[in-house]
């Protein structure tokens, strides 16, 4: 996986204003967190693949599965639980903001985790 700054931008600018979020490097990518708990990220794949992830939480896969664009987030041989991979070109900013969204429903109703929000 490598960083994509244009999915990044993307990312970055659909969660400016909901407060407490902050971002690291993480497995090759870019990582968002909310109240330290991961939410999504986005990167480039090893084959070129431009996508974004987002944790959706096992109560969200169904509906998460079901939209455009969306497949299990597969490491490797691991399944990821909870979390999807979107394709960039299936996700306009509309169907980003959705994706912010369902995963917020999950991240939000976790317990806060040690967070410092980027300035």
């Amino acid at each position: 996986m490598a960083v994509d700054p244009d999915l990044d931008g993307r990312l970055r600018a659909a969660l400016d204003g909901i407060l407490c979020i902050s971002e690291k490097p993480m497995m090759g990518a870019t990582c968002f967190f909310h109240h330290g708990n991961m939410l999504g990220g986005a990167d480039r794949s090893r084959t070129g693949e431009r996508r974004f992830l987002f944790r959706v939480g096992p109560q969200g896969a169904a509906e998460a599965l079901s939209r455009p664009g969306a497949r299990p987030a597969a490491l490797g041989a691991r399944t990821m639980g909870g979390f999807v991979f979107v394709d960039a070109e299936a996700c306009d900013s509309r169907a980003l903001e959705g994706w912010i969204d369902l995963a917020m429903d999950f991240v939000w109703a976790l317990p806060a985790k040690g967070y410092s929000a980027k300035t």
